[in-house]
């Protein structure tokens, strides 16, 4: 890097400037408080003083006004209702000069001024007004008349004369007053106006520096990094002015440098990306073309192998049939293992079908109520129920957006497994419930069965995953599997959980309709500013329970009722 020549710097100039400036506009801003603060007194003077002081000497006038009438006119009616404004002038008066006395500590003429009219209107309520009010109540009407004389009458012109210098004297403080408010509000102005003055000749000076010391040698600098940025990475960038602004040339030349120094290895490296993303791409497309090809094998697979098992089906029993007997006993044992062997291998082909079937061959998604879906679930599981005396119940259950083939078939599953997983001598219970969890329902079957060991709880979801012989329990073991795969397939999860009593508690969730989770938070705000004790703890799908009645409308309005039909206890809420 060329050493920087000298010379003011940037920051050196633009502080010296600032500092010049500062100091003007501190002085002007000092002299403008004191002149302010000035202002303020006079305006407070002609406001709060001696603007009180004229309306407060008129009332004075006034209160006296009121007591010399009163005694006059009780002087003529003797009438002691006719002295009530006397009394009342004389309170007044009395409130008048304590409130004036309070403000007039700034003006000392104006002071003496009111000790005159309070000492002339003392003498002439001692010399005119007490003695009348005196002789009225003594010797009458005449009596008091007479002592309303031209010498009375000319005392209280006195009084109202020393009110009258009062009032002169208060109205030439307060134009003085307003005299130094208008001279200090124009030094004020003044003051404001060479303030502006000084900053609009500092800006204008900062303007012209500006221009001159970094506007055109940044323009210069911009001019040759665009010429750069185009791709003339061998220009030298070389800038005059401050030496901050040579510095910043001088580190965005070596920028510069290393710019195009690196650019050689970011294109290598961009190259060997583009390599590897085109190997991935195809990884990627190979991985999607084998997954739909492992779909199709297993599809046409289970399709296809339906007939050659039919026909071995079809023949060891007709085999079976027609040689019962005829054979020896260990040669029926034989038949009847091909038969099993070929009717098990019928069913796992029918389920593993039915897997592949799953998110494939798609009807759409529409609006499904959980409820008839149930009350389907129950016809098609009558049979079983009924032979090991089984109860089916449900609570409300939500309307969602899903397949109903589908949904009707996770649910059959569930419950038929509820049948079969049952314990010896007990009858089997299989409740459905449902809560609004967040933006999901949450979804229980749960029955007094057997249960699942907690170790064993995520095998049974794997397909083909059997936890007892088919012996002690008929089966493929593709039902949960199937399951697993409808919930996740409508965007819910599955589990089993482990901390109930008894029995099995199968647990899935499916995504929530709009307008059911914005009713469950319009329903708890209400709820949530008032105090509820542990058994008012409801969750939103908490309705009267539904039987397994595959007659009975599947609605969660129905009326309540409870019976027996056959060998299936019915229970509805």
């Amino acid at each position: 890097m060329k050493p920087v020549s000298g010379g003011w710097s940037l920051r050196r100039r633009v502080i010296s400037l600032l500092t010049v400036v500062g100091v003007l506009l501190i002085g002007l801003a000092v002299a403008e408080a004191a002149m302010a603060a000035r202002n303020r007194t006079q305006i407070d003077a002609v406001l709060n003083q001696t603007g009180p002081l004229r309306v407060q000497s008129q009332e004075l006038l006034n209160a006296l006004l009121d007591q010399e009438t009163a005694v006059r006119g009780y002087a003529v009616s003797g009438k002691p209702a006719d002295l009530a404004p006397y009394r009342e002038g004389l309170e007044q008066e009395k409130a008048v000069m304590a409130s004036m006395r309070t403000l007039i500590g700034d003006y000392p003429q104006i002071g003496r001024e009111l000790q005159i009219v309070q000492e002339r209107v003392e003498q002439w309520r001692r010399s005119v007004a007490e003695p009348v009010i005196t002789t009225t109540e003594r010797s009458g009407t005449r009596a008091g008349q007479a002592l309303v004389t031209d010498r009375a009458r000319q005392q209280f012109d006195e009084v109202r004369t020393s009110v009258s210098s009062l009032q002169d004297e208060i109205l030439d403080a307060r134009q003085q007053s307003a005299a130094a408010v208008r001279s200090s509000s124009n030094v004020l102005v003044v003051l404001l106006i060479v303030a502006a003055l000084v900053v609009v000749v500092a800006g204008t000076v900062l303007l012209l520096s500006l221009d001159r010391m970094v506007i055109r040698p940044l323009t210069g600098l911009a001019t040759q990094v665009r010429e750069v940025a185009e791709g003339d990475y061998q220009h030298r960038i070389a800038t005059v002015g401050p030496p901050e602004f040579i510095r910043l040339g001088d580190d965005v030349d070596a920028m510069r440098q290393k710019i195009a120094s690196d650019l050689a290895e970011v294109r290598q490296a961009r190259e060997r990306i583009e390599w590897v993303n085109s190997q991935l791409q195809k990884q990627a497309e190979e991985l999607t073309r084998s997954n739909r090809d492992l779909e199709q094998f297993a599809y046409v697979a289970s399709h296809d192998l339906q007939e050659p098992l039919r026909k071995v089906a079809s023949f060891c029993q007709l085999l079976q049939r027609r040689y019962a007997g005829q054979l020896d006993e260990r040669a029926d044992q034989y038949i009847a293992f091909a038969v099993d062997g070929a009717q098990r291998m019928q069913r796992l082909i029918n389920d593993l079908l039915a897997f592949s079937r799953i998110g494939r061959l798609t009807t759409g998604f529409t609006e499904v109520d959980l409820n008839k879906v149930l009350g389907e679930v129950a016809g098609q599981t009558e049979a079983a129920r009924q032979y090991a005396d089984a109860e089916l119940t449900w609570t409300d259950m939500p309307v969602i957006r899903g397949e109903e083939p589908l949904l009707t078939n996770l649910l059959a599953n569930l419950v038929s497994n509820s049948i079969k997983f049952r314990r010896a001598d007990v009858p089997p219970t299989v409740h459905v419930s449902a809560r609004l969890v967040g933006a999901e329902w949450e979804i229980t079957c749960q029955d007094n069965g057997i249960g699942i060991e907690p170790e064993f709880a995520d095998k049974i979801f794997v397909i083909f995953q059997r936890l007892h012989s088919k012996d002690a329990y008929p089966g493929t073991g593709i039902g949960l599997a199937i399951v697993k795969k409808i919930v996740e397939y409508h965007g819910g999860r599955v589990w089993v959980d482990t901390d109930v009593p008894e029995g099995t508690a199968i647990r899935f969730t499916l995504p929530a309709l709009p307008e059911d989770v914005e009713a469950a938070a319009t329903a708890d705000s209400p709820e949530q500013s008032q105090p509820s004790g542990p058994d008012d703890a409801t969750t939103p799908a908490e309705a009267p329970e539904q039987s397994a009645d595959p007659d009975r409308p599947d609605r969660a309005d129905a009326a309540p009722e409870s019976g027996r039909t056959g060998d299936m206890r019915e229970t509805v809420g």
